[in-house]
């Protein structure tokens, strides 16, 4: 299988180095082809363009972030933000402009590979943290799931154990279960409980993520 070549721009050169590094040793099938502090940098790299770009938003260069993310759609390379704050208005402007993931730095990093998996794929990804500030209005409604949190939500909430929905994912066990963490977090501030294995199962027959005559495992 071809590697996801990933370029990361981030002006905080001790982050810059210990997520490249992180990333490097964490997953074999993400190649970090660069890793640049300025924006400039990145589009003048002998490996641009890459398949995907984890880019800080806030890099004080005054080139607005909607330019940036068109700049790299143009050259076929998929774009995933990370920020240290979540302001809705400007997660919206990101995904409007075509950015397919979001994060903010302290999510866990096994998430951040999940993101440019998902970005490599052309699926959005975006932190449980900033899900919540953009539908903050929504109590009661649904959260937005990202597809592969919707697969795990389906054979979890279909009696899978959480070993089996890794294996079937072909995800690890501990990001199976960081992904039934960001579910049930989005579940819990939109005011609706899925605490237990029935109560997320019989949310995700209600919001039509699984069927009603889904086999069901031991509860």
């Amino acid at each position: 299988m071809t590697p996801i070549r990933v370029a990361i721009v981030d002006d905080h050169k001790m982050l810059l180095g210990a997520l490249t590094e992180w990333i490097r040793s964490a997953a074999s099938d993400i190649s970090m082809v660069a890793a640049v502090t300025t924006w400039p940098e990145l589009l003048t790299h002998p490996e641009f363009p890459v398949d995907v770009v984890l880019l800080d938003l806030d890099l004080k260069d005054n080139i607005p972030v909607a330019l940036k993310i068109s700049t790299l759609k143009t050259t076929g390379v998929r774009t995933v933000l990370m920020s240290t704050y979540s302001e809705p208005n400007v997660v919206r402007e990101a995904l409007a402009a075509g950015a397919l993931g979001y994060l903010v730095k302290s999510e866990d990093a096994v998430m951040i590979v999940e993101a440019i998996r998902a970005a490599s794929q052309g699926e959005s990804f975006i932190s449980a943290e900033l899900d919540l500030a953009l539908n903050a209005g929504d109590i009661g409604g649904a959260p937005k799931l990202s597809a592969q949190e919707r697969r795990v939500m389906a054979l979890y909430g279909g009696g899978e154990p959480v070993k089996s929905v890794a294996y079937q994912l072909g995800i690890s066990e501990e990001t199976a279960k960081s992904y039934l963490k960001r579910i049930r977090e989005k579940y819990r501030v939109a005011g609706i409980d899925v605490g237990t294995k029935v109560a997320l199962r019989k949310r995700a027959i209600q919001d039509g993520i699984l069927i009603q005559d889904a086999p069901t495992g031991a509860f």
